[in-house]
This record gives structure tokens, sequence and C-alpha cells, in this order.
């Protein structure tokens, strides 16, 4: 790895899922993954303790050879809400998880601070700042169908946290159930079917928030030209950018905003 790797502006994102663990060390002045990123299965049991070690063994190999932030901030997403370090909820993780410190237990494993973030708001912000949202001012919606529908809601280039769009009340259903790319696939929907569905779904939140911008990510993303047509919103609708790198990008971020030295950097808006 290149010298200098996490000098000023340099951080070591890293990004928990529920099936890998993934890190880089990212330019925070373009929004770049800077080399190679390095990939871990996450750990069955994935407790504290396990995923732990695998964020150490990631921080330990994104390190080596870097002569320079060795003890700079951390930044790491988790697939649950996460309050001041904290996490409340743990999907797709082992249940111990829920309400409890991960920033000072990870802190602790890898002996350097350590900045903590839900994972949708991770690569939400990423996308908003980096990709398709980059300067556009206002609110921004980071909407991901996959599985199931993660949110990021944007404002300025700051995320309000732990917004769980996904699970508003559409017509009587929780929206994932309905608009999720799943959801598409278990119903046997054409693009033509889904895209009433997700109309009525993003009609919904263009009402509550009144959004300049909505991004869509997921793998669905990518066959945004079978939908997008069909849709017929004021705000504009385009597809997310970063694809697989937004938690990583989004997770240094993160580690950035808490370092007092670089609260500015990343950010688009001054």
């Amino acid at each position: 790895m290149a010298e200098n790797m996490t000098s000023a502006g340099h951080f070591i994102g890293i990004d928990i899922g529920g099936t890998g663990v993934k890190g880089g060390i990212v330019n925070l002045e373009m929004g770049e993954i800077l080399g190679n990123c390095v990939r871990l299965a996450t750990p069955r049991p994935a407790d504290p303790e396990s995923v732990g070690d695998v964020v150490r063994q990631l921080v330990d190999e994104l390190a080596a050879g870097s002569e320079a932030g060795l003890d700079s901030t951390v930044g790491v997403t988790f697939p649950g809400i996460v309050q001041h370090g904290m996490s409340r909820s743990a999907a797709n993780m082992d249940r111990t998880f829920i309400d409890f410190d991960i920033g000072s237990h990870f802190s602790d494993r890898i002996r350097r601070p350590v900045a903590v973030v839900n994972d949708a708001d991770a690569a939400g912000l990423a996308e908003a700042r980096y990709g398709a949202g980059g300067g556009t001012r206002g609110t921004i919606l980071v909407i991901t169908l996959g599985t199931g529908i993660g949110s990021a809601l944007i404002f300025d280039g700051n995320v309000v946290p732990n917004v769980e769009l996904g699970h508003i009340s559409i017509d009587g259903y929780d929206a994932e159930t309905r608009a999720s790319a799943v959801a598409r696939e278990r119903d046997g929907l054409g693009w033509q079917e889904y895209s009433v569905r997700l109309q009525r779904y993003l009609s919904e939140l263009e009402f509550m928030f009144s959004p300049e911008l909505i991004i869509l990510g997921g793998g669905i993303s990518q066959r945004t030209d079978e939908y997008l047509p069909l849709l017929t919103l004021r705000t504009p609708v385009v597809p997310a950018k970063l694809r697989n790198d937004a938690g990583i990008v989004g997770a240094s971020i993160q580690a950035a905003s808490t370092t007092p030295t670089n609260r500015s950097v990343g950010a688009p808006f001054q």
C-alpha cells in the first residue's frame, strides 16, 4: 500500500453487512477509495466479539505499510439503528448487539477512535455528497430497493439519522412489503405493474418531504430504464452511482466528522 495513505483527508471506512464486512481507505477530497477494498465474511454468530475481530483484521490490513494516521478515527457502518455509538437494533446480526456500545467496544479492539453510523445513513450521505446528489442543495432522499427498503434523508449535505421510510404505511401495508425489489419478484410483477406501486410509494414520500431529488439505489437501480420512464413525479428521480462503495465512503465521512481538525473534510456546502 502506498505511503501516507491515511494522511489528512484520508480515512479508513468499514462497512458491516449481513454476509460480508468490507473496508477501504477513502480520499474524502474526491470521495474515492484509494487502492483495493478488502473483504471478509461476516462471522457466525455475528456477535460483538466475532465481528470486532473481523473489523480489527481489516483495519490492520488497511493500515499496514501506511506511515501516517495510525491513530486516526475509523468509520464503521452497522446494519441497525445507531444512537451515539450505541446499537439499538440488530438486523441480520446477533441480538447481543441490541443496546450495545459498539463504538467503545470496537475502539478497544482496534485501539483507535471509532465513529459508528447506520449503514443506510452512511450510504445515503456518500451518494448525496459524491454520487448522484453531488452539488444538490436542500432535501435529498436516498432510497435503496432490495430485500426491504433502506432510506436516508439528507439536508444540505447532513443526514437526519435512522429514518426508516421503508416502514411507513401505504394503503394499509408496510411500504417495503409492496414496493421493494423482493416484493416485485415475489408477486411476479412486470415493470409496468411494479412502477404503479413504486409511483404510489414515492408520491407519498414526495408529499411528506418535498425533496429536491430522489436517488434510487440497490441492485434494481441498474434497471432504471425499465421503470423510471413510467414514473410521473414532480421531483427528479435518478439512479445511484457509488453502488457497493457507498457504505465505505459514508463510514469515512462519519470518521472525518468526529475528528476536530477534519470537520469540513468532504463537506460540499461551506
